[in-house]
């Protein structure tokens, strides 16, 4: 038996299943491409020819698309980044204090004080220092981003980037080139810079204390990993499945939702890999809010809605017959 977590953000989407004993036993990590549905049902054709529908004992999801991905799966647990992350930690060490979490579109910072999270902030709004920031600088200079960090390593002399927005990093970038200055050196002072976005954003007024656990696809960056330690001065753990700490987070939620509500499980089954999922919407007029409702169609059967504030249509699950969204 598995429990199954699924982490739908807009970069990539994270599915790991784990035994009863919470050993890791399956694991994808694949790119969203701003398709949440098509990417869940690829992921779920590579599983359904190891796995057969009843050994899922529960499944939780977490990330920016966990409402459709709630719908589209059957999930028994739905919780947000926060939670998911902080959960994937403590299972890792129970003494964890701080999480530096930087994905593809956002960056977060969760605060932890005896095994509960007192404090966080995320950055949604400027790109510096995210994954896809990055991944549009290492294409740029052609170098493979799994070879990004070293290079940053490698510099005795970094220089001092704009780092506070996106656009003037890289037009910063691109004028310490034309003066001459060497990749590594640059690509160092890059790493410096976003760093420092963090700190001075969304670090900005919390208590950074140790053990910090670094989480994302950039804790595989070397190079921000160090300048993040350079700063701190502190060391920084980078769990063995950084990439995937939500999706863990997720699938550990489901097991402790179903040992606690002794209910069965809601997955919707391997076979939704098959399905044609349509989405539509409307303008709910039920209140002054006007909610844009979704609507996720299984060949033409309701699986469910989403996207009212109220809970009117998505409070309801749609085998009922009066299910309003029916």
């Amino acid at each position: 038996m598995y429990y199954m977590g699924v982490d739908v953000g807009s970069v990539s989407t994270d599915i790991v299943l784990i035994d009863e004993n919470l050993n890791i036993v399956e694991d994808l990590y694949l790119r969203t491409k701003g398709k949440p549905i098509n990417v869940i049902q690829q992921g779920f054709k590579i599983l359904k020819d190891k796995y057969s529908d009843h050994m899922i004992k529960a499944v939780g999801v977490t990330g920016s698309g966990r409402n459709v991905s709630s719908f589209l799966i059957g999930a028994d647990a739905v919780k947000n980044e926060i939670t998911a992350h902080a959960v994937a930690a403590l299972y890792e060490n129970k003494s964890v204090q701080t999480i530096i979490e930087i994905g593809g579109q956002d960056s977060k910072i969760i605060i932890l004080r005896n095994g509960i999270v007192t404090d966080f902030a995320m950055n949604t709004v400027c790109a510096a220092g995210t994954g896809s920031f990055l991944d549009r600088q290492a294409e740029r200079l052609d170098i493979p981003i799994e070879n990004f960090g070293n290079f940053a390593l490698k510099s005795n002399t970094p220089v001092r980037i704009a780092g506070r927005c996106a656009v003037f990093a890289e037009s910063d970038m691109i004028h310490k080139q034309q003066l001459g200055y060497s990749q590594s050196d640059i690509i160092r002072g890059l790493c410096e810079a976003l760093v420092r976005n963090y700190l001075n954003n969304v670090a900005k007024g919390k208590e950074i204390k140790g053990p910090i656990f670094f989480q994302g696809g950039v804790a595989s960056n070397t190079g921000i990993r160090k300048a993040f330690e350079n700063i701190l001065k502190e060391k920084l753990i980078i769990p063995k499945n950084h990439k995937v700490m939500g999706s863990i987070g997720a699938a550990l939620i489901a097991k402790e939702t179903l040992e606690k509500n002794h209910k069965k499980t809601s997955f919707r089954g391997f076979s939704i890999a098959d399905s044609t999922f349509v989405s539509k919407s409307f303008e709910c007029t039920g209140c002054s809010n006007n909610c844009e409702v979704v609507k996720i169609l299984d060949n033409d059967t309701l699986v469910g809605c989403f996207g009212d504030r109220c809970g009117k249509w998505s409070n309801h699950n749609a085998t009922n017959k009066n299910y309003p969204c029916a």
